[in-house]
């Protein structure tokens, strides 16, 4: 029986680093680019729905190519410890996400949920590979 458990170790740390990079700038520019909608003050928050979709392709491309679910979990726990660790306030006073202006919406908030919904979402997925192998097998009625 081969050992192959520095390769999934390495692997995991890979997936950690990659999920933190994109956790980090993320949570950098969440809050970028808000493109004012009208004339009620609705904003367009450009910055988290680029994210977001940064985040859930960089998932669904660790789930497809992946062999276990524990790579995507590394993936998402990588881009959860970057959100928590850049949303408090800095030993230099500075704060990456601050809280919301009187009437604005809490887009730090949004954004902590979003990550944690995506996380969760691609993790749990189910396995469908197995579906499709199984379902070229079927054979056509004959006419």
């Amino acid at each position: 029986m081969r050992s192959d458990w520095p390769i999934r170790v390495a692997t995991w740390l890979g997936a950690l680093l990659a999920g933190a990079v994109f956790g980090i700038a993320g949570t950098v520019m969440h809050s970028a680019a808000v493109i004012p909608l009208g004339v009620g003050g609705v904003v367009l928050p450009v910055g988290m729905l680029i994210a977001a979709v940064g985040s859930l392709a960089l998932l669904v491309a660790v789930r497809i190519l992946g062999d276990d679910r524990a790579t995507v979990l590394a993936t998402g726990l990588g881009m959860l410890a970057a959100l928590l660790a850049f949303s408090g306030q800095g030993p230099g006073g500075s704060v990456v996400v601050p809280a919301a202006a009187e009437g604005q919406p809490p887009l730090g908030i949004i954004w902590s949920w979003t990550v944690a919904i995506v996380v969760l979402l691609v993790v749990a997925w189910p396995d469908l590979r197995g579906v499709r192998s199984t379902s070229g097998e079927r054979t056509a009625p004959d006419a």
